[in-house]
């Protein structure tokens, strides 16, 4: 039993994260680093949770080729960009334009924050006058439940 978890932690210490971007070397060491910036800006279209640098799919193995030829033939990092936005959409990139098609995903979490202390400040806001006037909610519930019966009373022959 005891060699089994040693083997286990050991197997846990020497795997260690693997990063997909080792398969792809350029020559230049600038076009290397411009290579894993662009890699770790763009999403992996298939794991949708990872970049392009960190996946393991063959969509992102095609992905970085791709931008392995763009880097070779001389293109920019923003003509790389444009291209992928062009061909996958915005959703491509992990950070996004502002604009009418993402305002909803760059909005949307402040909007549900501020919706929650609205609920949060009217809820606070009843139980605060509730527990101020205990009395005058009392003697309100009691004359209705008088005006009830008188009326339940009244109603019976």
């Amino acid at each position: 039993m005891r060699w089994t978890r040693w083997l286990l932690i050991a197997a846990l210490t020497l795997s260690g994260p693997v990063h997909a971007v080792k398969d792809i070397e350029l020559d230049k060491v600038e076009d290397q680093a411009r290579f894993q910036d662009l890699a770790n800006e763009l999403r992996c279209m298939v794991c949708q949770n990872q970049s392009i640098a960190d996946s393991n799919a063959d969509l992102a193995r095609d992905f970085r080729n791709q931008v392995k030829e763009k880097i070779n033939a001389g293109q920019t990092n923003e003509e790389i960009r444009e291209f992928m936005i062009a061909r996958y959409g915005d959703y491509i990139l992990y950070r996004p334009p502002f604009n009418m098609a993402t305002a909803l995903l760059w909005l949307g979490p402040f909007v549900l924050v501020l919706f929650g202390f609205i609920i949060v400040f009217r809820m606070a806001r009843r139980k605060r006058v509730s527990d101020q006037n205990p009395r005058e909610a009392d003697t309100v519930q009691q004359a209705r439940l008088k005006q009830l019966l008188e009326d339940e009373q009244e109603s019976q022959p």
